[in-house]
């Protein structure tokens, strides 16, 4: 079946400039329906994650799982490419996931880790103490979110943690400035 070709564009004259109008031939296809029977796909994403929520809690048991494992693996073969890999995957699905699970603050102290394993010049060097610190604050603030008092301190935490992280990067990548930069450009840390 041939198509009828586009009617003629329209084009209004002024002044000082002109406004050129084509046709929609679009507008012959849309459907309109009763309210109704209109799809609202945030309604449907809610109602799936408020089903999941039950999971919500195993899922994060299990995160802070695999993050310790990797930092068992750290501590008992020493830092190699494999443990240290499995270390920065575990802090970062944690900063992905942990906000929009209930636990921002753990989010914002993993986004701390993966800021120090991406930007320190070489993380054999980094003091232990300081990835400790991190791997310890993510179990406790998870393990303690409930907690009403816990969540103004877990908010604390995340942010000291996250000056003396920034403050650490700062001072190993003085001569480097590319990562200097990276270390100094603001992110965006979950809000408490």
């Amino acid at each position: 079946m041939a198509r009828k070709p586009p009617t003629e564009i329209k084009v209004d004259t002024f002044a000082d400039h002109q406004v050129i109008s084509q046709p929609n031939p679009l507008r012959k296809m849309v459907r309109y329906s009763e309210e109704k029977d209109i799809d609202d796909p945030v309604a449907r994403a809610e109602k799936a994650l408020a089903s999941l929520s039950g999971e919500f809690k195993d899922w994060m048991q299990v995160e802070c799982d695999r993050l310790s494992a990797a930092y068992a693996a750290i501590a008992r073969d020493g830092l190699n490419g494999e443990n240290r890999e499995e270390l920065f995957r575990a802090a970062h699905d944690i900063k992905g996931g942990a906000a929009t699970f209930g636990f921002p603050t753990a989010a914002a102290a993993a986004e701390s880790l993966c800021r120090i394993i991406e930007h320190a010049p070489d993380l054999a060097q980094v003091p232990g103490e300081l990835i400790k610190h991190h791997v310890n604050a993510i179990q406790a603030i998870y393990r303690e979110q409930s907690r009403i008092s816990a969540v103004g301190m877990a908010d604390e935490l995340s942010k000291k943690l996250r000056g003396v992280a920034d403050e650490y990067l700062i001072h190993v990548n003085r001569d480097r400035p590319e990562h200097l930069e990276a270390v100094l450009a603001p992110s965006i840390v979950p809000e408490g």
